[in-house]
């Protein structure tokens, strides 16, 4: 999957507490998916929202398209709604508004059927003391392979 990515939010992990993933197909017109083949995209400040009994993509930024022209292009920041099993939707709604978990875009790339996939991740928020725990225990593996590779 890695030659497939097209971009990804390493932010996600740092904030929140990544529960459960899911894989979802996206809704996007053609100058959209131009665009993505590119690879010019940005789900870093992006995440998933709850309209109705869909579930929507909200301020994920695909720039313009150069080469379609201004009436066939696409707006950057539009809601894109996401395609999951109804079962799927119903569970992430539910945990949504009832445990109030968030949806976050872990990440975005091409599938093997050479469609545009969208990892969301079912995540929890950390607090500023979670976030101190991270950043001391990356510190720490970092230290300790330093200290292993000098060693030996």
């Amino acid at each position: 999957m890695a030659g497939n990515l097209i971009a990804e939010n390493r932010r996600a992990r740092f904030d929140y507490f990544l529960e459960q993933t899911f894989e979802a197909g996206i809704a996007l017109t053609g100058s959209e998916v131009k665009s993505l083949r590119n690879g010019r995209a940005n789900i870093a400040e992006s995440y998933a929202a709850v309209e109705g009994d869909e579930i929507v993509l909200v301020n994920a930024d695909i720039p313009p398209y150069a080469q379609a022209g201004p009436h066939f292009n696409h707006e950057p920041r539009r809601p894109r709604k996401l395609l999951l099993k109804r079962r799927e939707i119903e569970k992430l709604i539910g945990a949504v508004q009832r445990e109030g978990r968030t949806l976050i875009p872990t990440k975005l790339y091409w599938s093997d059927k050479g469609l545009a996939k969208l990892e969301i991740a079912l995540a929890k928020g950390k607090n500023v003391r979670d976030k101190r725990d991270t950043v001391a225990e990356r510190d720490w593996q970092r230290d300790k392979a330093r200290l292993m590779r000098e060693k030996g």
